[in-house]
């Protein structure tokens, strides 16, 4: 029986209602279901238990063609069931075994087709047959010679947000969760890897079995399948890559088995098994993703001195926040992020020092100044809006470094050792849960504010979750070690050469630092003498390179293009794509950008292939 809620938070001062703020019955004993306006399925009143996954995996035609069959409850006597697709071929259905009808309603912006099949009172069992098509998003399908060993074919899935829909006809929606196991047919030469329990050696039939007993959301469904290799780091953390990056890999992930202790002393037991990374081809379009048991991460933090591994932490501590506990709606996105961002820096500080900490602190919110001045104010919410939007348009720094900073704040207010608690607890009563915004502000007046008039005033939540920009009281940390970073940069622009400025023990942190805040551009004597120093053009650091870049391109620094091009051959990364073909296209080399980017568009990610079409004008 559906029910309308509204959330009163009179402790706080707020009333709010979240968007299309409904509830349907629990969906499973720990999993509250809220309606998503992202998702065309009716999982809020059939409720889908566990999908059973029969794949096989074509690189000559890249497609995926097989058969999902989904476990389903129908308390609500339901007629049909209601799935998501998109740009897939539905060939046939069977419902308990019996062939089936099966209706496409016609595509919907950003949402895809819904697939609906009919259903009786006690259905229990419906398989769809089906094929991907060549748009879908979820999948990049690349030849040997896009991979790192060039020798065979890779595959690899991105589902968040919505985007599993794409190679799996299911409900896609982050607060519906569901067991699953596959079978998935690969070339015999060839390794699959999912979210779930994994083999860590290539098989003689090219067939691998999978199984995933926690429920969980369709974003976090994965598939990867190449040539692949494992390495262990202890008993139960270890990585894999391709042969050609195996080793490097292994070397930068040296202190991961330390990293998981250290977050579950923060905030209890890894409830996962296994932690495992995969680092992928340079395609994948983002840093990392958090599927469970198998982060997948991006090769760009193979630096070749540990120095980018904060990557991990963040992906690590999503096994807290976001695959444990989960937001309910795209909306409520900033309850994955910002909770993800505040845990990684914890980890890393636990595992550095405060002073470390302090200047990722300061980088983020240099990001969130950026972020908000680029953004209509609305977008600058922490509860967003994204009805009629591709919900990929509301991964922004605002969820993360606005929702870490609010987090701050607390804390900042409470003190560590009772925020901690908090939070621990936080994670303990709602694992393998869902909660929505207003849920969570409710969760945190009654366990922590507990109607503390003066707190509450302080902390100005409302500012926080419903208002635009960043608030006045947000925390803002003056690393020490930035001071000296700016002296640096002082003396450089008054004449000071770069060979005389001790940069030894700088960070990746500082090194950015000291870029971002150069006046925009400088003079060309000015980029060939740090260039000459500190050889940037060949920084094998991609962070560092990334800005560089940006930079030469600002200042028009020839030297550095030819290791830019190589650079935007190799990195699929939009983070680090975006600024530099923006760069391009506001200084009017339009002409460079477009050419680059049909020489190494197939080299992308189709997810970044839409991200650089728009700023290209492609």
């Amino acid at each position: 029986m559906k029910r309308i809620f509204l959330v009163c938070i009179s402790a706080v001062g707020l009333c709010s209602c979240g968007n299309n703020a409904t509830t349907q019955s629990n969906q499973t004993k720990d999993t509250v279901a809220v309606k998503d306006l992202h998702t065309q399925s009716n999982a809020d009143s059939v409720v889908v238990k566990h999908l059973d996954l029969d794949i096989k995996v074509d690189f000559e035609k890249k497609q995926i063609t097989g058969c999902a069959t989904w476990d389903i409850e129908n308390p609500h006597n339901q007629e049909v069931l209601k799935l998501d697709t998109y740009n897939m071929t539905i060939d046939s259905a069977t419902v308990d075994g019996i062939n089936s009808s099966l209706l496409m309603k016609g595509e919907v912006p950003h949402l895809g087709e819904e697939l609906q099949i009919p259903i009786l009172p006690q259905t229990k069992k419906v398989a769809i047959y089906y094929k991907t098509g060549n748009k879908a998003r979820a999948l990049q399908w690349l030849d040997p010679q896009q991979t790192n060993g060039k020798k065979y074919p890779f595959l690899y899935t991105q589902s968040e947000s919505i985007y599993a829909r794409s190679w799996i006809p299911c409900p896609d929606g982050p607060g519906i969760r569901f067991t699953y196991s596959a079978r998935v047919t690969v070339p015999k030469e060839l390794m699959a890897l999912m979210s779930a329990d994994n083999p860590q050696t290539t098989n003689d039939s090219g067939i691998y079995h999978f199984n995933m007993n926690i429920p969980i959301p369709a974003y976090l469904m994965a598939l990867a399948v190449g040539d692949i290799r494992f390495r262990s780091i202890d008993e139960r953390t270890g990585v894999y890559a391709e042969p050609t990056m195996i080793d490097k890999a292994r070397y930068e992930f040296e202190d991961v088995g330390k990293m998981v202790k250290t977050a579950e002393a923060l905030y209890g037991p890894y409830r996962w098994g296994r932690y495992d990374a995969i680092v992928l081809p340079p395609g994948f379009p983002i840093g990392g993703m958090e599927n469970p048991k198998l982060t997948f991460c991006t090769p760009t933090i193979i630096a070749g001195d540990r120095s980018l591994m904060n990557l991990i932490a963040h992906e690590l501590a999503h096994n807290w926040s976001g695959n444990l506990v989960t937001n309910a709606t795209w909306d409520d996105f900033w309850l994955n992020e910002g909770f993800t961002v505040y845990f990684e820096r914890r980890i890393t500080e636990a595992m550095t020092d405060k002073s470390y900490v302090d200047m990722l602190w300061e980088l983020g919110y240099q990001d969130l100044e950026a972020e908000v001045a680029d953004q209509k104010e609305r977008d600058t919410w922490l509860k967003l809006d994204l009805k009629g939007h591709d919900p990929d348009d509301g991964l922004t720094d605002i969820p993360y470094e606005k929702g870490a900073l609010f987090l701050r704040l607390i804390e900042d207010n409470v003190g560590r050792e009772k925020f901690d608690a908090f939070l621990k607890k936080y994670f303990d009563e709602h694992a393998f849960k869902t909660i929505t915004t207003e849920q969570f502000l409710t969760y945190l007046n009654d366990n922590l504010l507990k109607g503390d008039t003066t707190l509450i005033n302080k902390l100005n939540i409302k500012a926080w979750v419903y208002g635009p920009g960043i608030p006045a009281n947000c925390p803002r940390v003056q690393p020490e070690r930035f001071k000296q970073v700016d002296s640096a940069r002082t003396a450089f622009l008054n004449g000071t050469s770069p060979k005389d400025i001790n940069t030894k023990n700088w960070s990746t942190n500082e090194w950015l630092h000291f870029m971002r805040k150069m006046p925009k551009p400088l003079t060309l004597e000015q980029m060939k003498a740090l260039d000459a120093a500190y050889h940037l053009t060949t920084s094998g650091n991609s962070e560092i390179a990334d800005l560089w870049y940006v930079m030469a391109v600002a200042a028009d620094y020839k030297e550095a293009y030819a290791a830019m091009d190589i650079f935007l051959s190799r990195v699929g990364r939009r983070k680090f794509l975006e600024p530099l073909y923006k760069e391009m296209m506001q200084t009017h080399k339009e002409a460079m950008a477009t050419s680059i980017y049909a020489k190494y568009k197939q080299n992308y990610h189709p997810l970044t292939q839409e991200s650089i079409d728009k700023i290209v004008g492609k």
